[in-house]
């Protein structure tokens, strides 16, 4: 729900600045969301949670990640999926205490993830992060979290037959499509993990059905009225929400944590993404 011009004018008339609104309420007050996407070859829905961009730092309160885990594990899904920026550089976290909070979403579900560009690779290193994906990677795995790079997992038979298949970070030079989709064969229903929703075009040429993606934060500041923000993405129509791109869809979540820790009239989000069968 985006903010009015009427109700951005009533900040003040309220008491509240929109520098305090921007800076101490809304980059807190997270939103749990429900979207459903038609999937062809399932058999039956498949229910998923949807995390991303948790960005792990002394900017994001280690409250809000908490109740982001406890969000996620409350909406009982089939699986779980993390696409990415755990982490915002390499210091200002604790990993016992990150470790111990994820565990307990691959406690509660089978639980998926990808690395963002902040996770580590070539863009991450010139910015005080990690050089490579192990330290993030490895963190992860002993959390119990499945790290999908550059590689596929079918899921079953709990859940309907379903392909989960996960790229490293476009902007980490670690990206390796032909290795990911090496598995995945005729008919099966397939959901992509790919941090930046630009991946869209180099992967375009694979067979996926619906792609999660996150590292936009939404525009994480966004005007009223205009819908003017900073998303970090050459294709403006995918920041946030659930779209549709030739014949698949693509999901963006407005993600958990920020950067700065402000946010404006673009809340933090957890969302059930609900796949239904389909006949396409």
């Amino acid at each position: 729900m985006t903010m009015t011009r009427r109700a951005f004018a009533a900040l003040p008339l309220l008491g509240i600045p929109p520098t305090a609104w921007a800076c101490v309420v809304e980059p807190g007050w997270l939103e749990f969301t429900e979207r459903e996407c038609p999937v062809p070859h399932l058999t039956r829905p498949v229910d998923i949670v949807h995390l991303s961009d948790l960005h792990a730092s002394v900017e994001v309160p280690v409250s809000l990640i908490e109740r982001s885990v406890d969000m996620a594990i409350s909406a009982k899904p089939d699986i779980i999926c993390v696409t990415g920026d755990f982490v915002t550089v390499a210091t200002g976290f604790d990993r016992r205490w990150y470790e111990k909070t994820l565990s307990k979403l691959a406690a509660a579900r089978p639980t998926y993830a990808v690395l963002g560009n902040h996770d580590g690779g070539k863009w991450s290193g010139y910015g005080g992060g990690f050089h490579g994906p192990g330290e993030v990677t490895k963190m992860l795995e002993a959390s119990g979290i499945e790290v999908l790079s550059n590689r596929s997992v079918r899921i079953g038979p709990q859940v309907s037959p379903l392909r989960l298949v996960g790229v490293h970070d476009v902007w980490s030079g670690f990206m390796d499509a032909r290795k990911a989709f090496s598995e995945v064969g005729d008919g099966e229903a397939v959901v992509l993990l790919s941090h930046n929703p630009d991946s869209k075009k180099p992967l375009g040429k694979y067979p996926w059905n619906v792609m999660l993606s996150g590292h936009t934060h939404g525009g994480q500041v966004v005007m009223p009225i205009t819908g003017t923000n900073p998303a970090p993405v050459a294709d403006r129509r995918y920041v946030e929400g659930l779209k549709p791109w030739r014949d698949r869809w693509i999901h963006v979540s407005r993600g958990v944590g920020s950067i700065k820790g402000v946010r404006f009239n673009c809340r933090p989000e957890v969302t059930l993404l609900k796949l239904v069968c389909s006949r396409g």
